[in-house]
């Protein structure tokens, strides 16, 4: 189990290391969050863009984006959406 862990925060870690990023997914790893960094991923292939999609999951950072409930999701430091699974369509038209 500790080596499962260590992988973990080590994948969290690569996530979270360009705090410029355009899209940002903030929450704490769980499945939505996963599944709104896919969709975000999705949209932005759809859309032929290059913008890189950042998965912050240091509470801190996601509380001084006044977010209360996740998933959420940051286009340009903007909060878009939060406590909810956007689909890639609608984060298309947030694009």
């Amino acid at each position: 189990m500790a080596l499962f862990r260590k992988k973990l925060k080590e994948e969290k870690e690569v996530k979270e290391t360009n705090p410029n990023a355009r899209i940002k997914v903030l929450g704490s790893g769980c499945p939505k969050c996963m599944t709104l960094e896919k969709n975000a991923a999705i949209a932005v292939k759809n859309l032929n863009r290059d913008d890189e999609i950042t998965h912050v999951t240091d509470m801190k950072t996601i509380v001084a984006y006044g977010v209360m409930s996740t998933p959420a999701l940051v286009i340009d430091e903007k909060v878009v959406s939060s406590g909810k699974v956007l689909s890639p369509k609608e984060i298309e038209q947030l694009l």
